[in-house]
């Protein structure tokens, strides 16, 4: 199964960057002016998109194998949780809003 999720932003450059410091990587592409990806595992993509009558609805969780030391990375790069959060079943999930409101969470045991 393949994934293509997308984020809409008002500030396409403000956004780069962000995601840069969130993701800890550039974008994996750019397929226009307005749009850059960036692929998190194969075939699994995160793009955002200048919309800006869209942007702040996103809802995106991330999970991962290495959740303390991606929350600790993501710190380092400036970009804190909004939230962190543990389930009655173990799983924690740290939440971050990007400059426009969306939501991105890692999650992880």
């Amino acid at each position: 199964m393949d994934l293509f999720a997308g984020v809409p932003v008002t500030d396409y450059q403000r956004a780069l960057e962000w995601y840069e410091r969130l993701l800890g990587t550039p974008p994996a592409f750019f397929p226009n002016d307005v749009e850059a990806v960036w692929e998190l595992a194969e075939h699994r993509y995160l793009y955002v998109e200048l919309l800006p009558d869209r942007a702040g609805h996103a809802l995106q969780t991330l999970f991962v194998d290495d959740f303390d030391a991606r929350v600790a990375a993501i710190s380092a790069r400036g970009v804190e949780p909004v939230k962190q959060e543990t389930y009655d079943n173990g799983v924690r999930k740290a939440t971050y809003h990007d400059p426009d409101g969306n939501e991105i969470g890692i999650g992880g045991a």
